[in-house]
C-alpha cells in the first residue's frame, strides 16, 4: 500500500509517504506559509520515495482542529489530489495525529492533548491507548478556555502534550487537578503519525471519496471583531 499524508493544521507543515511500511517524512514550521510551503513538502517526500501521485493508493489528510486558514489548506490540497487521481481519503483528526505521537513514542497509556488556539482558548481532548497501540478518544473535542476546559474522572496518570500546555499549563494543570507526569508544551501534530490511525481504516475498505473529506474548526465564530478583541485583552489578568 502507497499512501500520502499530510496535515497543516497548526503553525507546521508536515507530509509523509507510507510504502508498505516504509515511511519518508517532510516536518518543519512554516508559520502561516502554508500556501507557499505545502507543495514543496509534498513534493520532497515523493521525491524520496521515489513516487508520482498516480502511483498512489489513497490519501490521509489532518483535518484539524487548528488554524482556520491552515485546515482549509489541508483540506482543499487532498481533495483536489484525491479528486484528481481518483484516490480515496481518510480524515483525521489533528489532535489524535498528536496523541498518536505522544503514546506512541512514551509507551504511556494515557494523553491529555490541548493544542493553541488563539483567542485564550485550547482545543483540547483526551485519549487512551488501546491494545493494538492505536489512540482512542476519550470523551469530545472542544474549544474553551483553559480554565473550563471538561472535568474528568481522576485516571492517572496522564502525559500531557501540545502548544496549548505551552502556553496555559498552569491553568490546565489548576483546572484538572491530577496527575501529570510529563508536559511537552511544543509538540506539534505530524503527518507521519497518521498512518497508525488511517491504515485500519483502508484496510477495512471505509475510507472516503473526497468529496465528502470535512475540515474541523469546532470554533464556529472564526475572527473576532475590534471590539470583541479589545474586551479579550480587557479581561485578561
Amino acid at each position: 500500500m502507497k499512501l500520502l499524508a499530510l496535515d497543516t493544521a497548526t503553525e507546521a507543515c508536515s507530509a509523509a509517504v507510507w510504502i508498505d511500511g516504509v515511511v519518508h517524512a517532510h516536518f518543519e514550521i512554516a508559520g502561516r506559509d502554508h500556501t507557499k510551503r505545502l507543495l514543496p513538502v509534498v513534493a520532497d517526500v515523493l521525491a524520496a520515495a521515489g513516487l508520482r501521485y498516480s502511483q498512489l493508493d489513497g490519501l490521509v489528510c489532518g483535518v484539524g482542529p487548528g488554524s482556520f486558514a491552515g485546515v482549509r489548506i489541508g483540506v482543499a490540497f487532498a481533495k483536489g489530489v484525491a479528486l484528481a487521481h481518483e484516490l480515496p481519503v481518510v480524515g483525521v483528526s489533528s489532535l489524535a495525529l498528536l496523541a498518536q505521537r505522544t503514546l506512541g513514542a512514551s509507551g504511556a497509556q494515557r494523553v491529555l492533548v490541548a493544542i493553541d488556539a488563539r483567542m485564550g482558548e485550547v482545543y483540547f481532548q483526551r485519549f487512551e491507548r488501546d491494545a493494538d497501540g492505536l489512540t482512542q478518544a476519550l470523551g469530545e473535542a472542544v474549544v474553551a478556555a483553559p480554565g473550563t476546559v471538561p472535568l474528568m474522572a481522576a485516571r492517572a496518570p496522564w502525559l500531557a502534550a501540545g502548544t496549548g500546555w505551552g502556553t496555559y499549563e498552569a491553568e490546565l494543570r489548576a483546572r484538572l487537578a491530577c496527575e501529570i507526569t510529563h508536559v511537552d508544551g511544543a509538540a506539534l501534530p505530524q503527518a507521519a503519525d497518521a498512518f497508525a490511525c488511517a491504515i485500519p481504516v483502508f484496510k477495512r475498505g471505509a475510507a472516503q471519496n473526497a468529496d465528502v473529506l470535512q475540515p474541523i474548526y469546532l470554533r464556529n465564530q472564526v475572527a473576532l471583531t475590534l471590539l470583541q478583541q479589545q474586551q479579550r485583552r480587557t479581561e485578561k489578568p
